[in-house]
């Protein structure tokens, strides 16, 4: 089982920038793929960015692709979002998530969610 661990959520003003970070541990050999979505109140889940492990293949969702970068660190089973020029529309909780697959829509880790809150 993979167990994952989000940090670096909280208050931003608008404009600003954040970083998250989240860690898999446990079984992560065959780990293929780390992402986030997101959920603000009265919305659905809504995808975010997901990056491919060997690969470093990246993808975005359409409301973030020019503003977050996500990335992995070569040392260790972790993902990061950074995330720049921050609006209000951002605010939600950013759920990290993993697969062991590569195929599109399979995501079956998850992290207990981050608050981003972005003031304006």
């Amino acid at each position: 089982q993979v167990h994952l661990d989000e940090s670096g959520g909280g208050l931003v003003q608008a404009g600003g920038s954040l970083r998250l970070t989240c860690t898999a541990t446990g079984h992560t050999d065959g780990l293929s793929k780390m992402g986030w979505f997101r959920q603000a109140p009265g919305k659905n889940r809504e995808f975010v960015a997901r990056i491919l492990w060997s690969s470093r293949i990246t993808a975005y969702g359409l409301s973030v692709e020019d503003r977050f970068t996500i990335s992995r660190d070569n040392a260790s089973s972790t993902a990061y979002l950074q995330m720049n020029d921050l609006k209000p529309e951002d605010t939600a909780v950013y759920y990290c998530t993993s697969s062991d697959v590569i195929k599109a829509g399979e995501w079956e880790y998850w992290g207990q969610g981050t608050q981003i809150t972005v003031s304006s």
